[in-house]
């Protein structure tokens, strides 16, 4: 019997395990879900000045 216990003992543990993973996919995917409603804020121009900068920024260190 003392097996038995055991054995349910480890299937708890492993469905504990499956649903922790679970809520960590679930919260990586709201925060993904937030970053790209902040990206999609910005107007185009302001991206594109962004980009400008970026580049300008990028072009300078190398040289």
């Amino acid at each position: 019997m003392a097996a038995r216990s055991r054995k349910i003992s480890m299937r708890g543990l492993l469905k504990v395990a499956g649903l922790a993973g679970a809520v960590g996919v679930a919260a990586s995917g709201v925060l993904v879900a937030r970053n790209e409603r902040q990206r999609r804020q910005y107007e185009p121009d302001e991206v594109r000045e962004r980009l400008h900068q970026r580049l300008a920024v990028a072009t300078s260190t190398k040289r």
